[in-house]
Formats: C-alpha cells, sequence, structure tokens
C-alpha cells in the first residue's frame, strides 16, 4: 500500500516501485505493458526508455532480463530495508501506531484498522503459481 500511495504521489523510489512491480507481473500475472502506461502516466520522473526497460528487466522479457525466479517478496523487501516502518507510517497513516514489528503485516495486528485490506494473494502460492507458468512456456 505505501509503495502505491507513492506512486500516486508522483515520485517513488526504485524499490517500492520494484516491488510493486514484481506485484503486478511476478505474482499476478499482468503484462508488464499494462504496468508500464500506468507508471508512465503517474510518475513525474517518468522516462520511456528507463520505464520500459525496468518493466522488461522485471517480466524476463528483456535484454538484460532478470532470472525469471527472481519474484520479490514486497513484505520482506519492506522488512529488510524500513525495519522501522518509517516508510510506511508515512504514506499509510493509518498504520502509523502499528509497533515496528507488524507495521508491513497489519493484518497480523489486533489494533489494525477495521477496514484496512487484507493481503490480496498469499506470497508462497502465488510465487509457486507463477514459476509453474513460466516453466510451461
Amino acid at each position: 500500500m505505501a509503495a502505491i500511495a507513492d506512486i500516486w504521489g508522483g515520485q517513488a523510489h526504485d524499490a517500492p516501485v520494484g516491488c510493486a512491480v514484481a506485484l503486478y507481473i511476478g505474482l499476478q500475472g499482468v503484462d508488464w505493458r499494462r504496468g508500464e502506461s500506468v507508471y508512465l502516466e503517474h510518475l513525474l520522473d517518468a522516462d520511456m526508455q528507463q520505464n520500459n526497460g525496468n518493466w522488461q528487466w522485471v517480466a524476463g522479457v528483456g535484454t538484460d532480463a532478470a532470472p525469471y525466479f527472481r519474484i520479490f517478496n514486497p513484505t520482506l523487501q519492506a522488512k529488510k530495508f524500513d525495519p522501522d516502518g518509517t516508510y510506511v507510517r508515512r504514506w499509510v497513516p493509518e498504520l502509523a501506531h502499528l509497533p515496528n514489528k507488524l507495521i508491513h503485516e497489519p493484518w497480523r495486528s489486533p489494533d489494525s484498522p477495521v477496514d484496512y485490506p487484507l493481503p490480496i494473494l498469499d506470497h508462497a502460492e502465488a510465487r509457486a503459481r507463477t514459476l509453474a507458468r513460466y516453466r510451461s512456456v
């Protein structure tokens, strides 16, 4: 949620953008061109060549493509690079009151806002489906 709010804000660091891209492409199977067009429309610093190349890299279809099995886990990336939840607290203020150990998994907290959405997928299951889809090609 924080990465999406940051992106809609017009600028975002490449780490959360990469996690969002991995969620769309690697875990949900969205065509990279759909996501790329949204990013070009909303990011103030969008650059056609850079944006296009990055989406292709994550999708594994570019000239310097990532290994097909590299599918970022947004929760683990957030815990690793935002251990105190500073980034999440900035972009998702309704979670600011949560302790650091639950800031990246608010659905596990009894203090999570009642209307806060549950995860849209189980990362392990989605990763397994994606890898199976890749192996079938």
